[in-house]
């Protein structure tokens, strides 16, 4: 068992959140239990309920932490939306704990404040590499184009972790997102 004293000096938050992306990792977020988080936690098994009041609480903090970490990511690609989208799949490929969590809001509290402020963040962060498109003169539909955007990033992100592209993609993530991802911006 991992030493408890993290427990005693306030550090139960961070631990119990490190033993949950860890479980989440190895069995998924649905299977993920509070005793056996516990158990990896070293702490008892009342802890993590008593820290977080139940697995849909535990569940969106590891959310709001991803889609946090989501954010800090895309806003590195400093508003080139390529760049972002190879972020976007580096980032899934890289933390695919989180990645699984953030995406099963069925599976935690999708209206908490915290949440919704990270998801906010995140989503801007896409939106500032959409908002530097060319439009040709068109009138610009940034939530249209932020949509697409995400949604292909999304994709080519879960098929991925899939397994299901063809071989001929090549093994590394990110050089396959960005040819791909490339074709659409020619």
């Amino acid at each position: 068992m991992t030493d408890t004293r993290a427990y005693h000096h306030g550090d139960l938050r961070r631990t119990l959140l490190a033993a949950a992306l860890e479980a989440v990792g190895e069995v998924g977020p649905a299977a993920l239990s509070l005793r056996d988080l516990a158990r990896r936690a070293g702490v008892s098994h009342a802890a993590p309920a008593h820290h977080f009041g139940d697995k849909a609480c535990l569940l969106t903090a590891l959310a709001a932490q991803g889609f946090d970490l989501l954010a800090q990511t895309l806003t590195e690609a400093d508003g080139d939306l390529l760049e972002a989208g190879v972020a976007y799949v580096d980032f899934a490929v890289t933390h695919r704990a989180y990645f699984e969590v953030m995406f099963r809001p069925e599976l935690y509290r999708a209206d908490d404040a915290e949440l919704t402020a990270a998801r906010g963040r995140a989503g801007a962060a896409l939106r500032s590499g959409v908002a530097a498109l060319p439009t040709g003169g068109a009138p610009a539909d940034t939530d249209r184009d932020s949509l697409a955007a995400w949604s292909i990033a999304h994709g080519f992100a879960t098929l991925w972790l899939a397994g299901a592209l063809p071989d001929r993609v090549g093994d590394n993530p990110r050089e396959a997102a960005r040819a791909v991802l490339r074709r659409l911006s020619t």
